[in-house]
């Protein structure tokens, strides 16, 4: 049985958890690609007719693909569901997926048109936590770290907590769908290493300095991180350092090498600490992680 979603409530420093609905099981759909959208030379946006994958979605999961046709490659891929698709009147009608053109798999779905077929099996995997007000949610992005925190932020937003995304990439060329946050009401800190746009530098900056300002003034903060390994590590260091009293809490989305997406082929295991384990499958215990759980100097 797949692992129930956790919704939290912070008051005061402290995390209180309780447990609601039962995870439906995953479905297996082929599904017509609705648009692909090219953002660049090696980012896309696809659109996907799975309406039945996209209601029982929640922010962070995710799901595994393939081309419908051919053997070629066997083994599907995992994606994060960027956003669910509603028509006008709110009918959910797909889901979108960000996908970076960088391997076999994924230089296929970037070449995709509408009409064409993917086989599609999810939601999978554990999601992200939700707060309420009083408590902040700050989302940490680098490149298509992003993915997840689409849906995340609309239920944030929904919920009226007060929300931020701290966007880091390479270059300009790196950060995409701005505008979809702030249409929001999400608060939007850019940073690029060239310093093409935003602050020049790596997300960790303005992040490590925002901490300190919310550390100072006792406001209590949820994190979540999704990115490059190393981004996510620092991230897991700086709420640990900066922050005072367990007020900043942390998860983070990890992207394992995935075989099957759940748990039958451990492919995908993930260093931890606590509990009496040593190893958790990324899939079905994650892939969202407290961050404190992960154990940060052995995951490469």
């Amino acid at each position: 049985m797949l692992p129930t979603p956790r919704f939290t409530r912070m008051t005061r420093g402290k995390t209180h958890r309780t447990y609601t609905r039962a995870v439906l099981p995953p479905l297996d759909v082929d599904a017509a690609v609705l648009a692909n959208h090219r953002l660049s030379g090696i980012y896309n946006i696809l659109e996907l007719d799975a309406p039945a994958i996209a209601e029982r979605t929640g922010p962070g999961q995710f799901v595994m693909v393939k081309r419908a046709l051919g053997q070629d490659p066997l083994l599907r891929r995992p994606f994060s569901v960027f956003e669910v698709l509603r028509d006008g009147d709110g009918t959910v009608r797909g889901l979108s997926l960000l996908s970076k053109a960088i391997g076999t798999v994924t230089r296929e779905l970037f070449a995709i048109e509408p009409g064409d077929r993917i086989r599609c099996l999810g939601p999978l995997g554990r999601s992200f936590t939700l707060v309420n007000p009083p408590v902040a949610a700050w989302m940490v992005a680098g490149g298509v770290g992003l993915a997840p925190f689409a849906t995340l932020a609309e239920q944030l937003r929904e919920r009226g907590v007060e929300t931020a995304l701290f966007y880091g990439g390479r270059s300009a060329d790196d950060l995409y769908r701005i505008p979809f946050f702030e249409q929001l009401g999400v608060r939007v800190v850019l940073t690029t290493e060239d310093g093409t746009r935003g602050e020049a530098g790596r997300v960790t900056v303005p992040l490590r300095r925002e901490l300190a300002a919310a550390a100072a003034g006792r406001r209590p903060v949820q994190v979540y991180a999704c990115g490059p390994t190393p981004m996510m590590r620092a991230v897991a260091e700086l709420t640990a350092t900066v922050g005072a009293e367990g007020r900043f809490g942390l998860e983070v989305s990890l992207e394992p090498v995935m075989g099957c997406g759940m748990g039958g082929c451990y492919s995908c295991v993930v260093p931890v600490t606590g509990n009496g384990s040593r190893f958790v499958r990324g899939c079905v215990d994650g892939p969202v992680f407290e961050g404190t759980r992960v154990a940060w100097a052995d995951l490469t």
